[in-house]
């Protein structure tokens, strides 16, 4: 059993992990990411693809974002495909911000590249079996003793479960949809976001590369992707979404999403602390899940590098719970019948007060935002 010590353990090299490692790698703070799977298995994850413009602030502050903003493409519009009527938000000029479209994947492979640059690179392939007294990683041939631990590790993952029995809390929400995810390629890239409320369910497609587009299908609650062949997925694409303006191509990736949302509580217990999906997953409804897993991290890196830890919890719970809300808003009228819906897109894209709340929401540029005034 090989022995080593370390002051802070990070289970996981997602973007919370990997965002939380940096910062407190360049403030000197040892650290060290234990990731289960391969690189190349990390590094190929195809998740995650819009960025709020904070987010991309604190990547670079943190000379993190290089290829980002080479690369990257911003947004700041979406439309609805609704009842014959095509309704566009430019939600940057009503009050929020643009986003920035980049793969998860992508980012995460950047981040893995400048830990490998500056001496610190993850540990891959090192299954954590168990946190022992919240302060020891077991794994395999190897314990980590830590002055803290980090669950970075994501929904399936042990950290969360580290937590006692007798103080763990979890609220599960399971929504009455599921959706078909595709990754597919394109001709040309996908314009923008694009929500479409048809009679035979919700359809979206998302920009992601020049040359990969990423789509959704509601299906039936319990479809599994052998129901879903290619000539049905594309025969559904065609029937709910424009596909002639993006050309599509060859099918990457179909999966099926089951809708739903946890929060595991609390996020920290002594010295074991959870953040990204280790302490909450959402929908994707909304494209907060990434977003809110950096925000984690940024804010976690702070306190432990200037002592202030017992308000993460609080702090992380209700941004979490704000988004959780903005999501199952999204979510529900994205499923409401096209013709009873129309009438609230017409609202929520005009300018105003309604589109205002939704904009800032949309793109996290308030975390206060009072926006009873889109509820659907």
């Amino acid at each position: 059993m090989r022995r080593l010590r370390t002051q802070v353990g990070i289970v996981g090299a997602g973007p919370a992990g990997l965002v939380l490692a940096h910062a407190l790698g360049r403030a000197g703070v040892d650290c060290l990411v234990l990731e289960r799977h391969s690189r190349a298995r990390v590094e190929a994850r195809a998740r995650a693809g819009l960025l709020e413009e904070r987010t991309v602030s604190h990547l670079r502050r943190h000379g993190l974002a290089g290829r980002l903003l080479a690369e990257g493409t911003r947004h700041g519009w979406c439309e609805f495909l609704c009842a014959g009527h095509r309704l566009r938000m430019d939600y940057a000029a009503l009050g929020g911000a643009e986003h920035w479209v980049y793969p998860q994947h992508w980012l995460v492979r950047d981040l893995i590249a400048a830990l490998e640059t500056a001496g610190r690179p993850p540990r891959f392939g090192v299954p954590v079996l168990a946190v022992e007294e919240r302060r020891r990683i077991r794994c395999d041939g190897l314990e980590l003793d830590c002055e803290y631990v980090i669950g970075c590790d994501g929904a399936r993952g042990v950290t969360r479960r580290a937590l006692p029995a007798g103080l763990r809390r979890e609220t599960t929400r399971r929504y009455p949809y599921d959706w078909v995810a595709v990754l597919a390629e394109v001709a040309r890239p996908v314009g923008g976001v694009l929500y479409a409320l048809h009679e035979r369910g919700f359809a979206g497609m998302m920009p992601r590369t020049p040359a990969i587009g990423r789509f959704y299908l509601q299906c039936a609650a319990g479809d599994t992707p052998a129901d879903w062949p290619g000539p049905r997925v594309r025969a559904e694409l065609a029937l709910r979404l424009p596909l002639a303006e993006v050309g599509l191509g060859a099918l990457q990736e179909v999966r099926i999403l089951r809708m739903h949302s946890r929060i595991t509580r609390p996020f920290r217990h002594g010295r074991l602390v959870l953040a990204g999906d280790a302490a909450h997953v959402l929908t994707p409804s909304g494209a907060k899940g990434m977003n809110l897993a950096i925000a984690d991290a940024t804010d976690l890196a702070d306190s432990l590098l200037h002592g202030g830890l017992d308000g993460y919890g609080r702090r992380r719970l209700a941004a979490v719970r704000r988004a959780q809300d903005f999501s199952e808003r999204l979510l529900r009228l994205l499923h409401r019948p096209p013709h009873e819906a129309l009438p609230d897109l017409r609202l929520l894209t005009a300018p105003g007060p309604h589109a205002t709340a939704f904009a800032r929401e949309f793109t996290g540029t308030s975390e206060e935002t009072d926006d009873a005034q889109w509820r659907a």
